[in-house]
């Protein structure tokens, strides 16, 4: 079920989400696998907490991940991936289905990396959905600031 401040967002951008079984696409292979995209093509929310205390939500592509030194190049701070139960608290949404529309207070950071695909999907709010959206849609509605804060995934 899509929460409240997720479906009033997507409606006002006349978004619809797709849902899958509960728990079906908690990671971003998962969710590529259901939605029938490439991995690259799902968009990751992941909430860090800097050693100041404040949080950010940095959105990237499925299949890179984060690089440590260029994050804390852009936020300026050293920073660690929130767990579960901070992630909860800071968002309202539970690691596999952080949606970055409705986050309040958090500044969100876009990975340059997701402008490549014609279509992104980002979780809806919980760890069974995702939003068909481009890339210019998702800079849009999150007012997310652009930056280059992942590398590539070793394969293997």
């Amino acid at each position: 079920m899509i929460p409240e401040k997720v479906r009033v967002v997507l409606e006002a951008h006349n978004l619809e989400a797709v849902e899958f079984e509960e728990g079906s696409t908690s990671t971003a292979g998962d969710a590529a696998k259901k939605l029938g995209v490439s991995v690259g093509q799902i968009v990751k929310s992941l909430l860090f907490i800097g050693k100041n205390k404040q949080f950010f939500l940095v959105l990237c592509s499925g299949n890179r991940k984060i690089s440590s030194s260029k994050l804390r190049s852009v936020l300026g701070v050293k920073s660690r991936m929130a767990n579960a139960e901070e992630t909860f608290q800071a968002t309202g949404f539970y690691p596999g289905g952080v949606c970055p529309f409705g986050i309040e207070g958090i500044d969100i950071y876009i990975d340059q990396h997701l402008n490549q695909y014609d279509r992104i999907y980002p979780a809806a709010g919980n760890n069974a959905s995702g939003v068909p959206m481009t890339f210019d849609q998702l800079v849009e509605i999150t007012c997310g600031i652009l930056c280059d804060c992942t590398e590539t995934m070793a394969s293997g």
